[in-house]
């Protein structure tokens, strides 16, 4: 795949997503939402790499801008390249909606983070295992946060050009502060490999807080090079 083509497929991807921000602000009328996502990673070399990623999540199935979600950071893989740990920063720019719905609050948010990821194979399913740590700074607050991920990939067809397969994972967050659940989100979708370094993937996500709850389509993209 040459470079070039890789930039277009990026390009697509974030210009896909810039596409569904939303033109004005409303009052949140529906409790479905959708997430659009752009993961990428770089391999710089055989045990380093360069991750990064675009998130726009909206409170309704289309507009309504909710979170812009800009993230990178280094990582070093070892143990066959089946473990790999990554020193981050994200930058989260919020628009909360107030009590009664009629305006938005705007809440910015710089995040450093620290993950590691085991991932293992059992018959034709690949696992993995996420632990990250967060530092957040949120306006003049400083908060901290431990999410632990556990996810499957099961192939559709037993070919080795399979190009669908069922995804599902599951997240939980911890606050370091009175209050430990922070949320938990569950996630099931369907994806397309449709290159060796390009997937797509659709699913459906419940997130659950302490007293509330909200439902996202998802829609992803992964590019390797």
């Amino acid at each position: 795949m040459t470079f070039q083509r890789i930039l277009y497929i990026i390009g697509v991807s974030i210009c896909s997503l810039a596409l569904m921000m939303p033109y004005s602000s409303q009052a949140q009328d529906s409790n479905l939402g959708n997430w659009l996502v752009y993961i990428g990673n770089k391999q710089l070399n055989p045990k380093w790499n360069l991750h990064h990623e675009v998130q726009l999540r909206n409170y309704n199935t289309i507009g309504d801008l909710e979170q812009l979600l800009l993230r990178t950071g280094l990582g070093y893989s070892f143990k066959e390249n089946r473990k790999n740990i990554l020193f981050g920063y994200g930058f989260i720019q919020s628009e909360n909606y107030s009590n009664n719905n009629t305006y938005k609050i705007p809440l910015s948010e710089h995040r450093v983070f620290q993950q590691y990821i085991s991932k293992q194979t059992v018959g034709k399913i690949s696992v993995q295992h996420r632990f990250r740590f967060e530092q957040r700074f949120v306006g003049n607050d400083f908060k901290l946060r431990l999410r632990y991920f556990t996810g499957a990939t099961v192939p559709l067809s037993k070919s080795n050009d399979n190009k669908f397969y069922l995804s599902a994972y599951n997240e939980v967050f911890l606050n370091s502060e009175n209050n430990v659940f922070d949320r938990n989100r569950l996630y099931g979708g369907i994806g397309f490999n449709y290159q060796k370094n390009i997937r797509f993937e659709l699913g459906y996500m419940n997130q659950f807080f302490e007293t509330s709850g909200r439902d996202q389509i998802n829609i992803i993209s992964f590019v390797s090079f």
